[in-house]
């Protein structure tokens, strides 16, 4: 799915407009449609629904949303914020259509607002995607007001004050919605941590926008759902054997740090490897031989952490880092791993902490190699960022600057591309921020490119069935509860 700006949303309104063709206000109805169809399946009509409407486009939204739901049986009060003397013109021709159904109360100061049941559902069209300033005056009035009731909201598209493309500034008013209904796309900002209060949970509702302007519109960001996560998936043929699913080396493990050898392993295992190899010290030989039968054991000449590599020419994928430490002939050999390796690479925990350590090896990376850092890993390998777009920019620069790929892990991990798009997930929960889950991920990833997926796609198909399996461990475990070995034992293709 694509994700597209604010701009490219507003033309994708006027192209089809064009070439349906359909009237701007007939779309109107026919997203405020699309709302109330989503709004039906969550809230039952015994609860009243008390609709706030700003007025510009955003508002007649709410205005033909009202009408809808009262046809539907809800007891349904609108309230116009009177920010502006005219309104636009499908706001205002909704509400002449309104005018039949309701009468609007009108809301010239704060003090016009009247009590609510907390029973009452409130609807959020105030503001809609095309703000370009901070809310302010009436409208931030409303909106802070909004929000110390302890009632439900439900946002039209978007929440009003929050800014679809950009970073809001500290102290920006902007409704917190429980739940955001937005039209046809995802916003850019639903994906970023620093708006989780201001998104709440949200959902796509489909306005029937044109699809040649879709198809044929770029994009550096997408959304990873579960039909583009099918796609990557590469079907396994009847005569297949072991060796036509490559073999894989992880080269992980230290003293007192074998576990998260062990997880990369398990997982490496379960997505469809047809060899492993594990590269540990000897400390760790009884571990991995009894808890992942299936691999097979090189060890390093040092007891206590890797010196060294095994002979690399026979494997077609490495993952190097999970439990790996950072003692100085560890970093020799990540070195000589970076200057020999010709088997696509995936980069993890102590690695990653070794190169921003020791900068100069940023530029022997190969090209394509998979960096999947973890906030902290990020802002250590690049600096401290003031926002989340701020990082994203970054994360796209290095991968740009490196030809590498970036999987920055957190809720909708962002996979940036060489070619500085972007993919977010759409899988995972909170459960999965617990020690050990991004060994998964590695193990993963490390057993897709064996299996002969482009690093691209075996970081974004990666990351999406790391997300499932923490899903489906969470269903079974509670998110308190989930560890990484149930994701790990979750894994199912």
């Amino acid at each position: 799915m694509k994700i597209f700006s604010t701009e490219q949303i507003r033309e994708a309104d006027r192209y089809t407009i064009t070439h349906e063709p359909i009237s701007s206000l007939d779309l109107m109805e026919r997203a405020s449609q699309a709302f109330v169809r989503c709004f039906c399946d969550q809230f039952v009509n015994t609860r009243p629904v008390g609709i706030f409407c700003g007025k510009g486009n955003n508002g007649g939204d709410g205005l033909a949303i009202a009408r809808l739901l009262s046809e539907r049986g809800y007891q349904v009060q609108v309230f116009i914020v009177e920010h502006t003397e005219t309104g636009s013109a499908d706001f205002q021709e909704n509400y002449e259509r309104l005018k039949n159904h309701h009468s609007p109360i009108h809301i010239h100061a704060t003090n016009d607002l009247p009590a609510l049941s907390p029973k009452t559902i409130i609807v959020d069209a105030i503001l809609g995607s095309g703000l370009s300033r901070p809310a302010e005056g009436l409208v931030a009035a409303v909106i802070n007001s909004i929000n110390d009731l302890p009632n439900k909201i439900i946002s039209v598209d978007i929440a009003s004050g929050l800014f679809a493309d950009k970073s809001n500034q500290d102290g920006n008013p902007i409704i917190k919605p429980s739940c955001t209904i937005s039209f046809q796309f995802p916003k850019l900002a639903f994906l970023l941590p620093q708006n989780a209060e201001y998104t709440g949970n949200w959902h796509i509702a489909d306005i029937g926008l044109h699809q040649d302007y879709i198809r044929n519109t770029a994009t550096p960001y997408y959304f990873t759902d579960k039909a583009a996560a099918e796609k990557l998936i590469i079907p396994r043929k009847k005569f297949s054997h072991k060796g036509t699913f490559g073999h894989a080396l992880v080269i992980a493990g230290s003293y007192g740090k074998m576990g998260a050898a062990v997880l990369s392993a398990k997982a490496c295992l379960r997505s469809g490897v047809g060899l492993l190899s594990m590269h540990i010290p000897e400390c760790g030989y009884e571990i991995m031989q009894i808890s992942n039968p299936e691999a097979m054991v090189t060890v390093d000449n040092n007891a206590r952490y890797i010196t060294n590599l095994p002979d690399l020419s026979t494997y077609s994928a490495i993952g190097v880092g999970p439990g790996l430490g950072k003692e100085k002939e560890t970093i020799l050999m990540l070195e000589k791993l970076l200057d020999t390796t010709q088997s696509p690479l995936i980069i993890d925990a102590d690695a990653l902490n070794i190169l921003s350590e020791n900068p100069h090896l940023l530029d022997k990376l190969p090209a394509n190699t998979i960096l999947t850092p973890h906030p902290k890993e990020f802002q250590r390998l690049t600096g401290s960022s003031s926002n989340e777009f701020e990082r994203l920019e970054l994360a796209r620069n290095f991968a740009g600057k490196y030809k590498v790929v970036v999987c920055l892990k957190g809720a909708n991990t962002a996979v940036v591309l060489p070619n500085r798009d972007v993919h977010f997930n759409s899988t995972g929960n909170a459960g999965m921020a617990t020690g050990g889950t991004g060994d998964v991920l590695t193990g993963i990833i490390t057993a897709l490119l064996a299996q002969g997926y482009t690093p691209q796609n075996a970081a974004i198909l990666g990351v999406y069935q790391h997300g499932l399996a923490g899903d489906k461990a969470a269903q079974a475990r509670g998110m308190s509860a989930l560890i990484a070995s149930d994701v790990a034992e979750n894994l199912s293709w």
